[in-house]
């Protein structure tokens, strides 16, 4: 069900809020149902059938196996771990570039990520990150252990000084689940050598259940979203460092976390008209941002509370903007309304935030797609969407004409002759010349590699 404007102003008394509405959003999301099915012009046509049923793609694309979970590391460390995730590109010299990939891995995954000396955080975390060196067209060079240690590495970002920042989705605390340390922070990663990481957290940018973070590569301000299972949900945070821009381990210095205040809105999951635009957002300072005793979600932020949104997820930086996913709301979860997923724009200059897309049928019949996760810019403009609903999973892509269009379809079938599953994509990432689209598969955990005749804007 979509809530109205009306019924938006009467539920959260916003009406002094500093809303307005506009009638056409020129943003990069909306389209058909027809586009998404056939590619349409915006696209690249239609998916095809993969013999192989791995990954079906448009004609003229094609796909390379870069690794597995369960094969062995080529560094010898042991095997690739399970539950690949959230991943960004890095240039290289050459042909060559540097991938690194979180493993979301809890006490469930088949294949931890190895504790190797030197970059373990808590030797009883199985999440971290490996980081593989490629060339432009798929070949595999080198892949090792890069971080280990953590745990429910999800997603994260790189940074505009070429490291990548993993997000642990937990809060458990030492002498939890086993383990020896406090989880639910931000780690640096270096993709390019090991001994440039150091497996410390990065307490000041809070202790929470991290989901993804986009860098506004001008100031240095670092995005955060948080993925809160329920009430009260995610945050969506601001880090202010004290070191803006410095460079690889200038996060270390400290640097104050906010989170964002919509006034008048508890819950950005009652917004359900596309263009909504609230002006002059605020950002209230954390009051613990290391949780020692009260998550930051429940928190007291004073006088006009704070605004939540459910299974806040992708975070990416693009143009003068920060856009962020959420992923979707079910009443029956705690939300106040239902959704398939919302992106939004929040526009740092203007303190501007912006609904530029409602995703699923719940909401649109003529809007495509469920659950919207991790998030990146395509190499022709608009984004690169990763699905992770129900049923099967698609990367989309949406133009700046606000058109979807399919790009890949994972055909992987985890589960049984009757009830046929397949794992969610993540990690969407382009090569820096734009060539190259890597992706991964979260279950069975598979990293590819598209290759074909990618548009450039």
């Amino acid at each position: 069900m979509t809530v109205t404007r009306r019924q938006l102003l009467a539920r959260t008394g916003a009406a002094g809020a500093g809303i307005a509405f506009t009638g056409a959003v020129e943003h990069l999301f909306a389209g058909s149902a027809a586009a998404a099915q056939t590619g349409g012009d915006a696209g690249y046509g239609p998916l095809r059938p993969d013999p192989a049923g791995v990954l079906d793609l448009p004609r003229g694309f094609r796909y390379t196996i870069l690794s597995r979970e369960g094969e062995p590391l080529r560094s010898g460390e042991g095997p690739v771990p399970s539950h690949c995730d959230g991943m960004a590109a890095f240039p290289g010299r050459g042909d060559r570039l540097h991938l690194v990939r979180n493993h979301e891995n809890r006490a469930d995954a088949a294949h931890r990520v190895p504790a190797v000396d030197g970059v373990t955080y808590d030797p009883e975390g199985l999440g971290g990150c490996t980081a593989l060196e490629v060339s432009g067209g798929g070949r595999v060079h080198s892949e090792r252990v890069a971080i280990a240690g953590t745990a429910v590495n999800c997603a994260g970002g790189p940074t505009p000084w070429n490291t990548w920042l993993t997000c642990e989705e937990t809060e458990d605390k030492a002498g939890t689940n086993g383990y020896t340390k406090d989880h639910g922070f931000i780690f640096e990663v270096d993709p390019y050598r090991r001994d440039r990481t150091v497996p410390e957290p990065l307490t000041a940018m809070g202790r929470f259940q991290h989901e993804a973070i986009a860098v506004d590569p001008r100031d240095g301000t670092v995005y955060e979203t948080e993925d809160a299972f329920e009430r009260p949900f995610g945050l969506f945070y601001r880090f202010l460092p004290d070191k803006p821009g410095g460079g690889s381990g200038s996060l270390r210095a400290g640097g104050r976390l906010e989170a964002l205040r919509v006034p008048g809105v508890a819950d950005l999951s009652l917004v359900g008209e596309t263009g909504t635009v609230f002006e002059h957002v605020e950002w209230v300072p954390v009051p613990d941002p290391l949780a020692a005793r009260t998550p930051i979600r429940f928190q007291d932020f004073g006088r006009g509370g704070i605004t939540h949104a459910q299974k806040l997820e992708g975070c990416f930086w693009g143009g003068d903007r920060v856009y962020f996913v959420s992923s979707f709301a079910h009443r029956e979860d705690g939300s106040g309304a239902d959704h398939f997923g919302q992106v939004w724009s929040y526009e740092p200059r203007r303190r501007r935030l912006t609904l530029i897309v409602m995703f699923g049928p719940g909401t649109d019949v003529d809007t495509p797609g469920e659950s919207p996760d991790n998030i990146c810019l395509a190499p022709q403009g608009g984004l690169m969407v990763c699905e992770d609903g129900g049923g099967a999973q698609h990367v989309f892509g949406v133009t700046r004409r606000r058109e979807v269009y399919p790009m890949a379809r994972n055909r992987q079938d985890i589960g049984t002759a009757s009830e046929p599953a397949w794992g969610e994509f993540a990690g969407v990432t382009f090569a820096p010349d734009g060539r190259t689209m890597f992706v991964n598969v979260y279950e069975p955990g598979t990293t590819f590699a598209v290759t074909g005749p990618w548009r450039r804007d």
